[in-house]
């Protein structure tokens, strides 16, 4: 796998840091996340092929356990506010000293500077501040928050592993670690380049809810079928949608380009039609016309449908299905960290402590002293 000789440590959170780690581990990488003494591991559905060690890191000792695991390992994900890791002896002044190789990954919701860099937040607050949240949502209602898909995952998770990535390739001509200062807020508005570069784009320019792209159109919507479930609609380009009113039944005279009360009427006759059969019946008739329809799919639908499977988009656990990694590569492919179980808080506590030359006796009086904690599997 790509990135099999990867140490990564992971300093536990929830969402986007746990994602980022994910991503690393399903190409390979070697990732241990630190848990708290009493860490609420349960919350973490992300961690599946991750290792766990449990260190109470306001202990001297437990810091320092901490940064004998960074002295030997490449990336370190920290996912606090600015200033807390400082405060823990661990910032990257420091570890970098340790370890000049080290690639420092801090993933927050601000970044590490600014005058909100010590306030928290959550993904609607960071798009919302990013200004993509003003774009979102339907005419004359408020912007609507796309569950927590933009900031957690594409501006944070996803940027911050991009950004190790990155640093890697850059330190294999260097040799020199650095910094990666990922905020959820800035990742949000880069993610949102094109969004904000295009607004003098003939396809923006009126408020919200009133353009192509957010649900002014009727060639651009989403419609109810007769059994209730839905079909999307993307006919942007004009033979895409002639094929679309020729897959309704409609007569190919319709304007596509037309103002708002235009598109209103349309709008309603759309749905007229989409309402007289069933998603199944829509899809029978669009499957064979290439007119950019498809069928607005449940997370269990998704898994079974037809194309997925071909694609191998999902990949079954005991939990049911999951995506499985993305992109693909020809040589190197990822492999699904999900087919693995999730560590229990502690559970690989003793294993790692003794790669680092920690001894049986050592390891349990560290626990006794409450600097560590060591999962322990109940028998019956």
């Amino acid at each position: 796998m790509a990135l099999k000789r990867l140490k990564v440590i992971e300093l536990a959170g929830l969402a986007p840091a746990p994602f980022c780690g994910m991503v690393l581990a399903d190409f390979g990488a070697n990732v241990i996340r630190v848990d708290k003494i009493d860490n609420n591991t349960d919350l973490d559905c992300l961690g599946n092929g991750k290792k766990s060690i449990s260190l109470n890191l306001k202990h001297p000792k437990g810091v320092d356990i901490l940064k004998k695991l960074c002295k030997t390992s490449d990336v370190l994900i920290e996912p606090f506010r600015a200033g807390v890791m400082e405060k823990l002896g661990l910032g990257p002044k420091i570890l970098l000293e340790d370890n000049p190789r080290l690639i420092y990954a801090r993933l927050t919701g601000y970044g590490q500077s600014g005058s909100f860099s010590k306030r928290a937040g959550h993904d609607i607050n960071y798009i919302a501040l990013s200004g993509l949240l003003s774009l979102i949502g339907r005419r004359d209602e408020n912007p609507i928050a796309p569950v927590n898909l933009v900031a957690d995952f594409g501006g944070g998770g996803l940027m911050c592993a991009l950004g190790i990535l990155i640093a890697l390739f850059e330190r294999s001509t260097s040799g020199l670690g650095q910094v990666v200062d990922n905020s959820m807020t800035h990742g949000s508005a880069y993610l949102g380049n094109w969004l904000i570069r295009s607004q003098k784009l003939p396809i923006w320019g009126q408020e919200r809810g009133k353009n192509v792209l957010d649900t002014g159109a009727h060639f651009y919507e989403v419609y109810k079928t007769k059994d209730g479930k839905f079909m999307s609609v993307g006919a942007l380009e004009p033979q895409f949608y002639s094929q679309l009113l020729k897959g309704l039944g409609l007569s190919e005279d319709l304007p596509q380009f037309c103002d708002s009360k235009a598109s209103d009427k349309l709008k309603l006759l759309f749905a007229a039609k989409f309402s007289e059969k069933t998603q199944e019946e829509w899809c029978n008739i669009f499957n064979s016309i290439d007119a950019c329809v498809a069928p607005v799919l449940s997370l269990e639908e998704a898994a079974r449908h037809k194309h997925n499977v071909e694609q191998e988009t999902f990949v079954k656990t005991s939990d049911g299905f999951v995506s499985s990694p993305a992109p693909k590569l020809s040589r190197t492919p990822g492999i699904s960290s999900s087919t693995n179980e999730t560590p229990k808080c502690g559970q690989h506590t003793k294993e790692i402590l003794a790669s680092l030359g920690f001894n049986n006796e050592s390891i349990n009086e560290l626990e006794k002293e409450g600097i560590i904690k060591c999962f322990k599997i109940s028998r019956l």
